[in-house]
């Protein structure tokens, strides 16, 4: 058949798109806990140094789950995690599943695009996304920033995830959803261009030595 079969015919955009967003929500809900002890820790000492002699609450990222669940209960080590899965439908679709578009745009259609090429590609789609995906991030980091301890007084700042959004805009602002975004940006280009160009290269050049062969259907980068 002219133009050869639907199997012959890589994923569109749209499905890269949606693809990477849904395997960024299933990787946050396997890791979730995780990023929040890292929050945890990260922010331990913000508000004030701790007094000589008293210990950090949270010391390791296992001991600091470990204290989670015991104190606040296992349910807090997933708080965040709807701001978390909008955060990776919003940031990785665009992060990943614009990559190969945006790395032919800029090739204008070349078979092998440069190194150069591929970088830009990677650090722009990597730019986008946190400019995207900012806003989720910052309540999700808020979410999970919170001691929900009633018991001695440390009550939840926000009772949901849209009140959160709600909220934030209306104290802080708009600008105050995308606090941290040119840092974020800075930091989210050079990993796009670290995980995607290194990706891409290993990738070709596995197919190139022909150590693996790609399906018909799937013969681009993803």
């Amino acid at each position: 058949m002219a133009g050869g079969s639907a199997a012959d015919l890589g994923p569109t955009a749209v499905v890269k798109v949606f693809s990477a967003g849904t395997a960024g929500c299933v990787a946050d809900l396997v890791t979730f806990p995780l990023d929040t002890a890292k929050v945890r820790l990260q922010v331990q000492g913000e508000s004030k140094a701790l007094p000589k002699g008293q210990k950090a609450a949270y010391r390791g990222v296992f001991g600091t789950i470990i204290t989670i669940v015991r104190t606040e209960g296992p349910r807090n080590l997933y708080n965040g995690l709807l701001a978390g899965l909008h955060r990776q439908m919003c940031f990785a679709s665009v992060r990943i599943g614009l990559y190969d578009t945006m790395k032919q745009l800029y090739a204008h259609g070349a078979e092998n695009p440069g190194l150069g090429t591929r970088l830009l590609a990677g650090s722009t789609t990597g730019a986008m996304a946190v400019a995207f995906a900012q806003p989720t991030d910052v309540v999700k980091v808020r979410f999970q920033a919170q001691v929900h301890q009633p018991e001695n007084g440390s009550v939840k700042r926000y009772s949901s995830t849209t009140e959160a959004y709600r909220t934030i805009a209306r104290v802080e602002g708009l600008k105050g959803l995308w606090k941290g975004c040119l840092l974020n940006i800075a930091r989210n280009a050079i990993v796009n261009c670290s995980e995607l160009v290194t990706y891409d290269i290993i990738k070709e050049q596995i197919l190139k030595n022909k150590l693996m062969t790609a399906t018909s259907r799937f013969r681009g980068p993803w």
